[in-house]
């Protein structure tokens, strides 16, 4: 049951790409230097969805655009291999989690001339959330493209029968809910805590008042993350939520009896709910998410558009980000690919009148990134090893993030 989707890069890549980027050779280019041809890498198996706005533009300013599709398994190594040659694209769809390591390694344009002295691509049209995975240090580095956020998908039918004619609100009405679903039956569960995920834990630590990193000091071991895990552990201890991955599709899990009737993923399922669930519209829904003793707050994800530092056409890459920054452009992506835009604007059209869609709309003003720092990935990776035997053997909560606590001020003093 895949529920995430995730745009980080490894620690490897990005030590690697610390290392190579200071080798390469500044006199190569991947496009030409007339600015009529430029070069446009984009993540994913296909350029389906983002082609109709490529040759749009290149219909109205005579800029051709060589679209290279690449899978997001590929992409980061792809890009890491670019910054050390500096050589490359020229304009580059970029996953709000890699910002901080391109920006480090000043392999992205400081584009903050354009987004100040352009209305159309102002940081106020942009939700705040968005807005923060393209700035550092008072400096934008990428326009906001889309966005993702997380809501809670629960089976509607199933909650009525144990009580609950709506979503639950709060962490006890989540936890009530859970354990009432998983006693229905063996192999039965209640909510999927996503063990795999590695901010699934922060989001909820966020949820209980949590800062998670003061300056270089990060506060994994602090009483409010601490309550908050040990509160995802109560589902694993008592059967409400599978304690390793059932490797069920979506249709398998979420589907017929639904052995997890409630998980937390982004907009990305919509598509494979009504495709393989095999449910009628009035059987499911998303949520915005439970308040914790705090607020609800998700975690906000999604693309940015930036301009490759080394490239020599970057006037027409400039035209290039904002005509598909454009309301239109966004919504014709959004038809496309189902990629929210991030144009608040745009939430307006029709398109976007979905009930469950508007619910990712209402999320997305309870929604910010993770700490936009370049040892986040690896942060993440080390937070998942930790919370495993929590979630396999029961270890103690405490003791697994005095242990990542340890593990971060290591990385981030370096």
């Amino acid at each position: 049951m895949k529920l995430t989707k995730w745009l980080g890069i490894s620690a490897a890549a990005v030590a690697a790409a610390l290392l190579l980027v200071g080798c390469g050779n500044s006199n190569n280019s991947s496009s030409g230097s007339n600015g009529k041809s430029i070069t446009f890498w984009y993540g994913g198996d296909a350029d389906t969805a983002v082609k109709p706005m490529v040759d749009a533009f290149t219909k109205k300013t005579g800029i051709k655009v060589k679209i290279q599709s690449i899978p997001w398994s590929q992409y980061n190594d792809k890009l890491l291999t670019a910054a050390a040659s500096k050589s490359g694209p020229d304009l580059v769809l970029m996953g709000t989690t890699g910002m901080a390591n391109y920006v480090s390694s000043k392999s992205l344009m400081d584009i903050s001339k354009e987004v100040k002295s352009d209305k159309n691509i102002s940081p106020d049209k942009y939700f705040e959330g968005s807005v923060r995975t393209t700035e550092f240090n008072g400096k934008y580095y990428a326009v906001p493209w889309y966005v993702e956020t997380r809501v809670l998908y629960y089976r509607k039918d199933l909650l009525k029968q144990v009580g609950y004619n709506e979503a639950p609100k709060t962490w006890d009405e989540l936890y009530d809910a859970a354990t009432k679903l998983s006693k229905r039956g063996k192999n039965m569960y209640g909510f999927n805590v996503d063990f795999a995920e590695p901010t699934f834990g922060f989001m909820f630590a966020r949820q209980n008042g949590a800062t998670l990193i003061k300056g270089k000091t990060p506060q994994f071991n602090k009483k409010p993350t601490v309550e908050a895990l040990e509160y995802l552990a109560k589902f694993y201890k008592n059967g409400a939520s599978p304690k390793q991955d059932l490797k069920l599709t979506i249709g398998q899990s979420f589907g017929g009896k639904a052995p997890i009737p409630m998980f937390i993923s982004g907009p990305w399922m919509m598509a494979s709910v009504k495709k393989d669930a095999g449910l009628k519209d009035d059987q499911w829904g998303v949520a915005v998410l439970p308040k914790g003793k705090d607020n609800n707050m998700s975690n906000t994800g999604g693309g940015n558009l930036a301009v490759f530092n080394y490239s020599k056409n970057k006037s027409s890459a400039m035209k290039l980000l904002k005509y598909l920054s454009t309301e239109s452009s966004q919504l014709k992506y959004y038809k496309n690919s189902d990629s929210m835009p991030t144009l608040k604007s745009a939430w307006t059209d029709k398109s976007l009148s979905d009930s469950r869609i508007q619910v990712f709309r209402k999320q997305l003003n309870s929604s910010e990134p993770m700490p936009l720092i370049k040892q986040w990935d690896q942060i993440g990776q080390n937070y998942l090893k930790a919370w495993e035997p929590v979630a396999m053997q029961g270890a103690n909560v405490q003791k697994a993030m005095d242990q990542l606590n340890s593990q971060t001020e290591q990385l981030l003093n370096k």
